[in-house]
C-alpha cells in the first residue's frame, strides 16, 4: 500500500494537518496516511525526511503557519530551504504548505486560507502519486493554492519561437 506523510506543527493556529488528511480521505483509497506533529516550521524538514526514510512515505505534505514578524519570515525561509534539501536527499516530493499569518485581513480569513491551501495541496500530493496527467493538463493555467487562481495569460498571437 502506498504511503502519504503529513507533518504539521503546534505553532500553527489552525489544524492544517487534519484538513489535509480529510481531503486525502475524500479523494480515494489505496494509500495509508502517516501523520506526525512537530513544534515549529524548522522541525518540518527532519520530520518529513524521517517519514520518507523510516516510514516509506512516497510523498510528504509539510504544513506550517509562520507568524508575521521578520524573525518568523526568516525561520520560514530556513525551513523551506531545509525541505528542499530533504527532497534532494531523498529524491521524494515534499509539498511545502505554509500560510503566513499576515496573508489574511483577519482571523476568519486566515482560517479559511489555511484550510483551503491545505486541502488544495493535499489534492496536488494525491495527483502527483495517482494521476500526474491531471497536473499536466493544468500546466500554464495559473493555479494558486488558497486564494483564487490567477488564470492563464491571454496573449494574442500565441507563443513566439
Amino acid at each position: 500500500m502506498r504511503k502519504i506523510g503529513i507533518v504539521d506543527t503546534t505553532f500553527a493556529r489552525y489544524d492544517m494537518g487534519s484538513a489535509a488528511e480529510d481531503e486525502l480521505l475524500k479523494m480515494g483509497t489505496g494509500f495509508k496516511i502517516i501523520r506526525r506533529t512537530v513544534p515549529g516550521v524548522k522541525d518540518l524538514p527532519v520530520a518529513a525526511k524521517k517519514l520518507i526514510d523510516e516510514e516509506g512515505c512516497e510523498i510528504v505534505i509539510a504544513l506550517g503557519m509562520p507568524g508575521p514578524k521578520p524573525i518568523d519570515k526568516q525561520c520560514a525561509h530556513e525551513a523551506s530551504q531545509g525541505l528542499i534539501i530533504a527532497q534532494l536527499m531523498t529524491n521524494t516530493h515534499i509539498i511545502e504548505v505554509f500560510v503566513h499569518e499576515d496573508e489574511a485581513k483577519d482571523e476568519k480569513e486566515l482560517a479559511w486560507l489555511a484550510d483551503r491551501r491545505a486541502r488544495e495541496h493535499a489534492q496536488n500530493a494525491y495527483y502527483l502519486l495517482f494521476n500526474p496527467k491531471k497536473l499536466r493538463r493544468m500546466a500554464g493555467t495559473g493555479q494558486r493554492q488558497g486564494f483564487e487562481d490567477a488564470g492563464p495569460l491571454n496573449v494574442s498571437g500565441g507563443m513566439r519561437h
